[in-house]
């Protein structure tokens, strides 16, 4: 809490727009306020992404969006297909749940192959993957496989799972995660992190972005909790 300051907090957020229900006013509500606290994206559905990257425009916020959302079961053509008119549409950040079933088919080279497929096309548009396990899903030694499955295709990314799941992030999964892939493969958490508690617990071990919706609830909870931090110190 000392060393971080409310910027380095800001920017370890994805703020999510991903539920269903949301209508369009809801969605460039979301978008306005992850300006406003300048996170490090808004992270909305598919069809929202135009609408997203015109209100960031001229901000330090990215627009992330998701793929193959939130089974994984799209075929790799799909895969593409959406991916790039994502990029189209304004996304810097791709969140892209891999091929569940053929993970825990064994069918690694299909799973590897699909994520640098994407990983490709994003790249050749200064974009970015995430890939997404959904972990709620799979072994301990499928967590392991997929992360390092996703570093071997090329993935900045490896996160934990959709937020439509059984379960969502845990340490214990994100620390297995963080010791699955090399310093150069970051990790998200996504799926329970509702809370400043949470979110400084996940950053503690190494997690570098997290998917929230209680974005504005954090942020104003670690200011208040900074003032008093300094209000304490001796002058």
């Amino acid at each position: 809490m000392a060393s971080l300051t409310s910027a380095q907090v800001a920017k370890a957020i994805d703020h999510s727009l991903l539920r269903p229900e949301l209508d369009l006013d809801t969605v460039a509500a979301g978008v306005r306020l992850a300006v406003a606290y300048d996170v490090a994206s808004a992270t909305v559905r598919p069809a929202d992404v135009a609408l997203a990257a015109g209100l960031v425009a001229g901000s330090g916020v990215l627009v992330g969006t998701v793929v193959g959302f939130p089974h994984g079961s799209s075929t790799t053509a799909t895969k593409a297909f959406e991916s790039a008119r994502a990029l189209d549409d304004g996304a810097h950040e791709l969140d892209m749940v891999l091929n569940i079933g053929r993970l825990r088919s064994g069918r690694d080279h299909e799973v590897r192959d699909e994520i640098r497929i994407i990983v490709e096309l994003a790249a050749d548009r200064g974009a970015i993957v995430k890939v997404i396990l959904e972990n709620a899903y799979l072994t301990d030694e499928q967590k392991v496989l997929g992360c390092r499955l996703a570093e071997e295709a090329g993935a900045a990314f490896v996160k934990t799972s959709t937020g439509f799941a059984p379960t969502g992030a845990t340490l214990a999964d994100l620390e297995l995660m963080r010791a699955s892939v090399s310093p150069r493969v970051q990790v998200k958490a996504a799926g329970g992190v509702r809370t400043l508690d949470a979110l400084l617990d996940v950053l503690a071990i190494g997690v570098t972005r997290v998917g929230a919706t209680a974005t504005q609830a954090i942020l104003e909870d670690f200011k208040a909790r900074k003032a008093s931090l300094t209000a304490a110190e001796p002058s």
